[in-house]
């Protein structure tokens, strides 16, 4: 996780929320990236997809069926659904999402017997230091808005 926090700090200064995933094979980190949405102006450049198109770039196919995915904020709808499309084996998470978290906050994608795909999930791993990142982040963003307005 503390790799996945180092990660999250780059999209920082892009004007990005500070959310950084990596995924790990056998041990070994194959990928690791960080939100880019506002940097490439696309909206599913989140640090989960990013991190799991890299990995399979790696491993030259697009499953992840061996794969461990490990992200500081809970994933979204579209996020977990990929992951469920990857056949990840399992996500580890540092903070939950209570307004759009699908991995047991709002939905639980993770767990859903309706879905082809069901996977571990660790959540509140470094809960505190993921919280922190975000809380600050969006903290500074309002002191801007603040300063910048007449």
């Amino acid at each position: 996780m503390r790799m996945a926090l180092t990660e999250a700090k780059l999209a920082v200064p892009h004007g990005d929320v500070p959310v950084g995933a990596i995924v790990v094979v056998a041990g070994e980190i194959i990928a690791s990236r960080h939100n880019e949405r506002q940097l490439t102006t696309d909206p599913t450049a989140h640090a989960e997809v990013l991190a799991m198109r890299d990995a399979c770039e790696e491993l030259g196919t697009w499953r992840l069926d061996n794969a461990e995915l490990i992200v500081t904020l809970e994933p979204c709808v579209m996020c977990a659904g990929a992951l469920v499309n990857a056949r990840i084996s399992r996500v580890v998470f540092g903070a939950p999402d209570l307004e759009a978290g699908a991995l047991g906050s709002v939905y639980n994608f993770a767990a859903d017997p309706r879905l082809r795909h069901n996977f571990e999930v660790v959540h509140n791993v470094l809960r505190d230091e993921c919280s922190t990142a975000l809380k600050e982040f969006f903290g500074e963003l309002r002191r801007a808005r603040r300063e910048a307005s007449p």
